[in-house]
Formats: C-alpha cells, structure tokens, sequence
C-alpha cells in the first residue's frame, strides 16, 4: 500500500494468502481506495504462474515465513522453482528485491540467486545489504527484528 500511494502511475500487485493480512489491507483500502492496487489473496506461485512472461517490473519479497528449521528449509519461498517463475515474468532489468532478519534465510537466498544464473546482486559495497532501499515502508517485523537485536538485511538483484 505503501508503494501504490508512492507512486500512483505505477500498477501494483500485492499477494497474501494469510487471512488477517489481507483483512488489515482491505480494511485500509476501505478507508483510503487505491486504483493502481490489485490484492491476491491466495499462494503467489498461483499467480506467477499465470502472468504473461516479462510482465513485471520487480518483486519485492518481504520477510518471508524463514522456515527457520533446517527440516523445514525446503518450504522456503526462494526456491529454484520460484526463482525460476521470477525470471520469466520479470522484465530484462526487472529488479527482485528481498528483506529478512534472519541470517540463514539471507546466505540461502543470495546462494539460490547466484546459482540460479538469472540474477545479478547489486551490492556496490560492503555496507550495502545493509541498508534499506530506497522507498522502503519499513515493516513491523523489521521493527521487532530491530528491536530484538536482530540486524536487517535487504538484497536486490536484477535480471539479467
């Protein structure tokens, strides 16, 4: 919601499949209608499947469920198969950016990315997955990551 008011030209799809989540967004909606947000309240994978191929100009996958125990790591969003359904409906130059607190998460995503071969990371320097890019909303999982001591990062990459 944050991006569609930000930039009122610009279409935007927001997915959750989590019912409270999507009950929050449409009630905000209800109170401040956006013509450029369209809501998917089902699996993305639904979704992506179904766009046209370089249909979009970026992804932003934000604190994604980190299925923190190793057993579980294989229901992870960042997935070749997902990786794969981002390159094709990403335009060449399309940017798929990802934040998360948790340190393994983050090692998973830049290790799928780069062995996915269609994605470049744009870190120019050190500090860079560090900071925040710009227009970022800010969310209240980063505030508790903040809070708790965890450190943020924020990775974005291009497709190549």
């Amino acid at each position: 919601m944050h991006r569609a008011t930000e930039a009122p030209a610009t279409g935007f799809i927001g997915v959750e499949p989590f019912v409270n989540g999507m009950a929050k967004m449409m009630t905000a909606l209800g109170k401040r209608p956006l013509a450029n947000l369209r809501v998917y309240d089902d699996d993305a994978t639904r979704l992506l499947d179904w766009l046209p191929p370089a249909s979009l100009d970026g992804i932003d996958l934000l604190y994604p469920d980190p299925w923190p125990k190793k057993k579980h790591w294989k229901r992870r969003f960042v997935s070749r198969a997902n990786l794969d359904r981002f390159a094709r409906v990403l335009k060449a130059g399309g940017r798929f950016r990802f934040a998360s607190d948790i340190d393994s998460y983050v090692n998973w995503t830049l290790l799928a990315c780069r062995d996915h071969g269609a994605f470049a990371w744009q870190a120019s320097e050190a500090a860079d997955w560090h900071k925040p890019y710009e227009g970022w909303p800010g969310t209240r999982y980063e505030a508790k990551a903040i809070r708790e001591g965890r450190r943020p990062a924020y990775l974005t990459f291009t497709r190549k």
